[in-house]
């Protein structure tokens, strides 16, 4: 059964459960209410009896029977029987109905009574006065009280219906429009492949569930998407790199064999091999340090991270490795709330993405002093990390951060050309962004911006 067919069934289910309880709540007290209501018409004759035969000593049973019949409606049946103390009848209202001693004591016993006697309604009351104990029982038949409940029966029935087939409409309309999001959440889904995994569910205005069932969705769609993105650079980066020193040393060593060679000459291709391996070797260490950081990127977890303090530590770690003052360190615009100063993001991802950066201003600016500059104002982060190197062309920034991608300035310092592409895709992780600035001719800034608030 599809969910909106269960939704519908179960709120008609409910809704009909609770009109049920309603209408069999009215149906009894109205039952009730009936029972009650002639109850009380007989109590007023015998109020009336009780006043005007006992109380008033001057009217006789002819002027009893002449008020009830001008002021109280007159009952079917009705009968009315006053007892004294002996247990005989003082007053008659009809003739023909007389009750046992047993009932009489009752009501002697019980003060009053109230009960049913096949078809008659009887009630019963004890009445004290300095003329004696009386009881009044008075008797008549409810010929309406049938009647009454078979239409307030049939009307229980047709309301219950109705009702019952207006909350199925409702119901349906209700889940329809309700599982609307969701219908259209399945026709998108259908449509994401594994070609077009940048496709996204369109979001809703409302933030609910299905607000954040979407969210959710598009997330695992961007896990998804990278995770492909990765694997397809992997193998194109790792079939590209690899073939071309082995290509070399295949050729090398084929053309050294083609004939007697003098020892310089081999001494020549082994060298170009032996340069052609520590290539190679260079080009597996950084595939494999790329797929661990693809592998991480896919399942990192970001928490608060205080970048004060990473840059502390980057900074300990580099003076041990390259000396005391090749590293400054210098904060700008402190806030007094420490909080300001964390993003969320994963620590040792961005260790490794700052250490990238610096490790390349000290390569390619042959060990002169980088300068960081961090800056905490507002809702952003900012972190510059400038070296003393020869610069990067302006055509070449936007590629510098593409997997192997080499400046022709530098391509003769050792290196692959991965450490800029894992630091983009690290501080792209981090909710952050990362820019370069450069006249070409000396230095480069790297600006690392940070949004506190993504």
């Amino acid at each position: 059964m599809k969910i909106k067919n269960r939704l519908s069934l179960y709120f008609t289910l409910i809704s009909c459960g609770a009109l049920l309880l309603v209408l069999l709540a009215l149906y009894f007290a109205l039952f009730g209410f009936l029972k009650a209501d002639f109850n009380n018409r007989l109590a007023d004759r015998i109020n009336v009896a009780t006043k005007l035969y006992l109380d008033a000593d001057e009217l006789g049973s002819d002027s009893l029977l002449e008020v009830q019949q001008r002021y109280l409606e007159k009952l079917p049946n009705e009968v009315i029987r006053i007892y004294n103390n002996k247990n005989k009848v003082a007053f008659n209202a009809t003739s023909g109905i007389y009750w046992d001693e047993a009932t009489i004591e009752q009501v002697r016993k019980e003060g009053s009574i109230t009960y049913q006697e096949g078809n008659r309604q009887v009630i019963g009351k004890f009445y004290h006065d300095n003329k004696g104990s009386f009881v009044i029982l008075a008797s008549a038949v409810d010929r309406n009280f049938k009647r009454r409940v078979i239409v307030l029966t049939r009307i229980t029935v047709i309301l219950f219906v109705c009702f019952s087939g207006i909350l199925f409409f409702v119901s349906q309309w209700f889940a329809k429009n309700t599982l609307t999001p969701i219908q259209r959440i399945i026709s998108q889904m259908r449509k994401i492949g594994s070609g077009n995994l940048h496709l996204r569910i369109g979001g809703t205005r409302n933030k609910d569930e299905i607000a954040e069932l979407i969210s959710n969705f598009n997330n695992l769609l961007q896990r998804l998407e990278n995770t492909f993105e990765l694997q397809q650079s992997f193998v194109s980066n790792a079939s590209h790199e690899l073939r071309t020193p082995l290509t070399s040393i295949m050729g090398e060593a084929d053309v050294a064999l083609e004939k007697q060679r003098s020892a310089r000459e081999y001494e020549r291709v082994l060298s170009s091999i032996s340069a052609d391996a520590m290539h190679l070797q260079s080009t597996i260490t950084s595939l494999m340090e790329l797929a661990q950081v693809d592998f991480n990127y896919t399942k990192a977890v970001l928490q608060p991270v205080r970048m004060d303090e990473l840059l502390w530590e980057i900074q300990d770690h580099w003076q041990h490795r390259k000396g005391a003052d090749k590293l400054k360190l210098n904060f700008a615009a402190f806030p007094d709330d420490e909080s300001l100063l964390e993003i969320n993001g994963n620590k040792p991802l961005l260790l490794i993405a700052l250490n990238n950066i610096v490790d390349n201003a000290f390569k390619y600016s042959a060990d002169a002093p980088v300068a960081i500059s961090f800056e905490a104002a507002g809702q952003y982060l900012e972190i510059r990390v400038t070296d003393a190197g020869p610069g990067i062309k302006a055509e070449e920034v936007t590629e510098i951060f593409k997997s192997f991608y080499r400046v022709h300035a530098t391509r003769n310092v050792p290196g692959s050309g991965v450490g800029l592409y894992i630091t983009a895709k690290i501080i792209q992780l981090c909710g952050g962004a990362i820019e370069v600035e450069s006249d070409g001719v000396s230095g480069s800034t790297f600006i690392i911006t940070f949004n506190r608030t993504a």
